[in-house]
């Protein structure tokens, strides 16, 4: 079985090339992929591989962070390892919202464990926030959640000055990250009623069995797995080749379903160019297939 760890810290880091450079060699010389974003306010990211390959390989971050723990941690399983290959980039924030984040440590930020927030979304007059994409509040979310229809986290900034100072706000995301700075961003134009869901939805289908859940559907991940299901396993999602969006069994049985090339978010707005591409591509990928099938047989 498969370990996939997610973590993030804020923190301001220096000598970003360098810590890439470590953290590749280390995670290449392992049989571990995965995904990190390196910045100067922190990191995030998610790695997958065998539990005792992901141990050492969040031994040697938080060695190399001079830190005690990541801020949060989430650990699922798997079958598979769903990342094709190891990524390690360095972005200007470890989120962004075109907005640096404020270490001042006067704002006393107020987290929710998954057990505290069944209780407190049940509040009336709270406006609970999904800090997420509309694709991915598609797939699921909390029932009353507001859907920003934000499509990218710079975006979300501007929902958030339509906020009023004195509403009593709940917000999630996936694992924490994308809440943390929107709620950073929140305190310094003067909100204070701003909760948080601890370690997003992830760390919500590990501590809330699905019996309990408040969570209806499924959750998007960024990775090949798509989806995870309310108990954190993967889940029925699949991916369309053209969009990159995710699709559903109900989405592959509409005639605008195309397999490697259309579904129906995408059919009736590609260009004739793009069908040829997608078309090509399709063609080679289940070439690929063939190819490897047969030199596997023989």
């Amino acid at each position: 079985m498969i370990t996939i760890l997610s973590f993030y810290k804020l923190k301001k880091l220096k000598k970003l090339k360098n810590l890439r450079n470590i953290f590749f060699n280390k995670i290449h010389s392992l049989s571990a992929k995965g995904l990190i974003i390196l910045s100067p306010e922190g990191i995030n990211g998610t790695i997958a591989g065998s539990q005792r390959d992901t141990n050492i390989i969040k031994k040697l971050i938080i060695k190399n962070l001079n830190i005690s723990k990541f801020d949060i941690t989430n650990i699922t399983k798997s079958k598979f390892i769903p990342f094709l290959k190891t990524k390690i980039k360095i972005k200007s924030e470890v989120v962004p919202i075109n907005e640096k984040y404020n270490f001042d440590k006067k704002f006393k930020k107020k987290y929710l464990t998954p057990l505290q927030w069944n209780k407190f979304i049940q509040i009336k007059g709270l406006k609970i926030i999904d800090a997420r994409k509309p694709f991915e509040y598609e797939v699921g979310t909390f029932k009353k959640a507001i859907n920003p229809n934000t499509y990218n986290f710079r975006e979300f900034k501007n929902y958030l000055n339509t906020v009023k100072k004195d509403e009593k706000i709940g917000m999630f995301c996936t694992g924490g990250i994308r809440c943390e700075k929107a709620s950073n961003y929140l305190y310094k134009n003067g909100f204070k009623n701003i909760y948080m869901l601890k370690g997003g939805i992830i760390n919500y289908f590990n501590k809330i069995k699905p019996r309990k859940s408040k969570w209806k559907g499924e959750c998007f991940v960024f990775d090949n797995r798509v989806t995870i299901k309310k108990d954190a396993t993967p889940g029925t999602y699949g991916v369309c080749n053209s969009c990159r969006m995710p699709i559903s069994k109900k989405d592959i049985k509409s005639h605008k379903y195309k397999i490697g090339l259309s579904c129906p978010r995408c059919f009736d707005n590609l260009s004739p160019d793009q069908i040829k591409r997608f078309t090509m591509r399709h063609k080679q990928i289940l070439n690929n297939k063939i190819q490897i099938n047969f030199r596997k047989k023989y």
